[in-house]
C-alpha cells in the first residue's frame, strides 16, 4: 500500500483561519486548526492587519499538524481560499503600507457609484466584468483610497487581495487566480484578463497587480523555505493559486465543469450567498458574475447581513439562536451593516408591523424571515444567469444545498425550506471552503482536475429534506415591506 499522503486547505475568512488538513486520497478530513482574526472599524469601516492573517495561518497550521497526528513528510501541497473582495496594498518590501479594507466596508459607496457613471453605467460595467461596482468590490475601495488616502495610494508597490497576501507568502510569487481576480472589478470575464480601460479609469498600474494563472489548482510554484520553517513544513511543496472562498465552496461541492453544473447553493454565514457553477456567463445587472477557479463560471448574490445579524437581534431580545417562531404580522429587515443585494449601503435595521400581541420570539423569527428572503429574492435571477427557466417544473424541482453555519442551525433550515419551498439538502461534510481549497491542492500536486477530485472523495452523509409549502404570505409581506421602504427610509433600492 503505498503512503498516505496529505493536503492542506487554508480558509481564511472575515473573522478568522481554517487549516483542513484532508487525506489526498480519500478526502477524510484529519484535524482543523483553527486561529481567530480581528477586524475593526465602525460607521462603515472594516479593516484587518494582513500580517495578522498570515500568523494565523501559521498557527492554524501547527494546530493542524499536531492535531492530526501526520509527519510533516506525508504533506504534498497547500492552497488558500480567501475572504474575497478586500483591499491589500503593499509597500516595496511587500509590508501593507495600512490596514486591508474588507469585504464589508461599505465606505466606498459613493465612490461606486461615481465609477458606475463613469463607464456608462450598469450595463457597461457587467458587459465587461461581469459586476456593477457596489461598495464591496475591490475596485471601489482602490478608488476611495486613491480620494481619501492619495500618499498610502502613490505609494503602493504592489496592490493584492487577502488570498493573494498569503499566496505570496507560501511560494515567494505573485500570483491570483481568474476566481478572485473576477471579483476585483478591473478583471474582465469576458476577455479572461484585466480590462486595459478599467485600470486606465482607476488610476492603477497593471504592473503592481499579481499575475493571473489559468485556474485556481494551477501549481504556481513551491512553498519557500522560509515559509516552511514558519509552518513546519517541508520546503518544495506545491502551492496552488488558490482562489476566492465562494469559489473554493463551489469546489468542494463537487460544482463545475468536472461535477455539477446549474445546481444553487445557499450559504449562511457572516454574508449570506446564492450561486452555481455554469458554464453560461453570467451578464445580470443584479448578480455579481464571477468566474470559478476551475474555468467555469459563478454567478453570484451576495448578502451582508445574515448570522451576525441574526445573532445581534437575538443578543438584543436575550433570546438563544432556536428561539424563534414564525414572525406573524412583523417584518424585520436586518440591514445593520447597510446593504449590498439589494444595493443599500446607507440602509439600517428596520422593524415594522409591532402589534400589542406581538412577541419577542416573533421579532426573532422575522430578524430570520428579513434575512432569508433577502438572499432567496436573488435565486429566480441567479437560475435565468445560468440559462434556466426558474418557472421550468424541473429546474424549481432541483434542490438547495445549504451550507455555512447558519446549515447547522433548525431555524436556519426551516425557515429557508419555509420561505422557498424547495427541497434542501445539507452536504454531510463540513468546512467546505477549506475542503475546497485542499482539493486545489491535491489538484495542483497531481496536476488532476480539482471538481473531479472533490466529487469523487464522496466525504460524510448528506442530509436530504424535503419540500414544504411555500409560505407565500410572508414573502409577499417582507417584499411588500422592501418595496415600500426602500426609497425613503432605506436609502437607494
Amino acid at each position: 500500500m503505498p503512503p498516505r499522503t496529505v493536503v492542506i486547505g487554508v480558509d481564511s475568512s472575515t473573522q478568522s483561519t481554517k487549516a483542513a488538513f484532508v487525506d489526498a486520497g480519500t478526502g477524510r478530513l484529519l484535524a482543523v486548526g483553527r486561529a481567530p482574526h480581528v477586524v475593526t472599524g465602525e460607521a462603515g469601516a472594516r479593516e484587518s492587519d494582513p500580517e495578522a492573517w498570515w500568523q494565523a495561518l501559521c498557527d492554524a497550521v501547527t494546530a493542524g499538524l499536531k492535531e492530526s497526528g501526520v509527519a510533516a513528510s506525508a504533506v504534498t501541497g497547500i492552497a488558500v481560499a480567501g475572504q474575497q473582495h478586500g483591499l491589500v496594498v503593499l509597500d516595496p518590501a511587500g509590508r501593507p503600507l495600512r490596514p486591508a479594507m474588507l469585504w464589508n466596508d461599505t465606505r466606498s459607496a459613493p465612490q461606486a457609484a461615481a465609477l458606475t457613471a463613469a463607464l456608462g453605467g450598469a450595463e457597461a460595467w457587467t458587459a465587461r466584468t461581469g459586476s456593477v461596482p457596489v461598495a464591496s468590490l475591490t475596485a471601489t475601495k482602490w478608488q476611495w483610497l486613491r480620494e481619501n488616502e492619495p500618499e498610502n495610494a502613490a505609494a503602493a508597490a504592489a496592490v493584492r487581495l487577502p488570498h493573494d497576501f498569503l499566496t505570496e507568502h507560501l511560494a515567494g510569487t505573485a500570483v491570483t487566480d481568474p476566481g478572485d481576480a473576477s471579483g476585483t472589478g478591473w478583471y474582465s470575464t469576458a476577455t479572461g484578463a484585466y480590462d486595459p480601460e478599467l485600470l486606465e479609469l482607476l488610476g492603477l498600474d497593471v504592473t503592481l497587480l499579481p499575475e493571473v494563472a489559468e485556474t485556481g489548482a494551477t501549481r504556481i510554484g513551491s512553498l519557500t523555505a522560509e515559509a516552511a520553517d514558519a509552518l513546519g513544513l517541508p520546503a518544495g511543496i506545491a502551492v496552488a493559486a488558490g482562489t476566492g472562498d465562494n469559489m473554493s465552496a463551489a469546489v468542494g461541492l463537487g460544482l463545475g465543469g468536472a461535477g455539477l453544473l446549474d445546481h444553487p447553493v445557499l450559504s449562511l454565514g457572516t454574508s449570506g450567498t446564492v450561486f452555481a457553477a455554469s458554464r453560461t456567463r453570467p451578464a445580470s445587472t443584479a448578480l455579481s458574475g464571477f468566474a470559478a477557479a476551475d474555468g467555469t463560471y459563478l454567478p453570484l448574490a451576495c448578502t451582508l447581513n445574515c448570522t451576525l445579524a441574526v445573532d445581534k437581534v437575538a443578543a438584543l431580545l436575550g433570546l438563544e439562536r432556536d428561539d424563534a417562531a414564525p414572525g406573524g404580522e412583523a417584518v424585520l429587515l436586518p440591514y445593520l451593516d447597510g446593504e449590498r443585494t439589494p444595493d443599500l449601503p446607507t440602509a439600517s435595521g428596520l422593524l415594522t408591523g409591532l402589534r400589542h400581541d406581538t412577541t419577542p420570539q416573533q421579532l426573532l423569527g422575522a430578524a430570520y424571515e428579513g434575512a432569508v428572503f433577502t438572499v432567496l429574492r436573488a435565486l429566480d435571477e441567479l437560475l435565468r444567469a445560468c440559462g434556466l427557466d426558474p418557472a421550468d417544473p424541473e429546474v424549481a424541482a432541483r434542490p438547495l444545498r445549504l451550507i455555512g453555519g447558519g446549515a447547522q442551525g433548525h431555524t436556519w433550515v426551516e425557515t429557508v425550506r419555509r420561505l422557498s419551498g424547495r427541497p434542501v439538502i445539507v452536504p454531510g461534510s463540513g468546512e467546505l471552503v477549506a475542503l475546497g481549497a485542499a482539493a486545489l491542492a491535491a489538484a495542483a500536486a497531481t496536476g488532476e482536475d480539482p471538481v473531479a477530485i472533490a466529487a469523487g472523495w464522496h466525504i460524510g452523509e448528506d442530509t436530504q429534506l424535503p419540500a414544504v409549502q411555500r409560505d407565500s404570505a410572508t414573502w409577499e409581506r417582507v417584499g411588500s415591506a422592501l418595496e415600500r421602504a426602500a426609497g425613503p427610509l432605506l436609502g437607494r433600492a
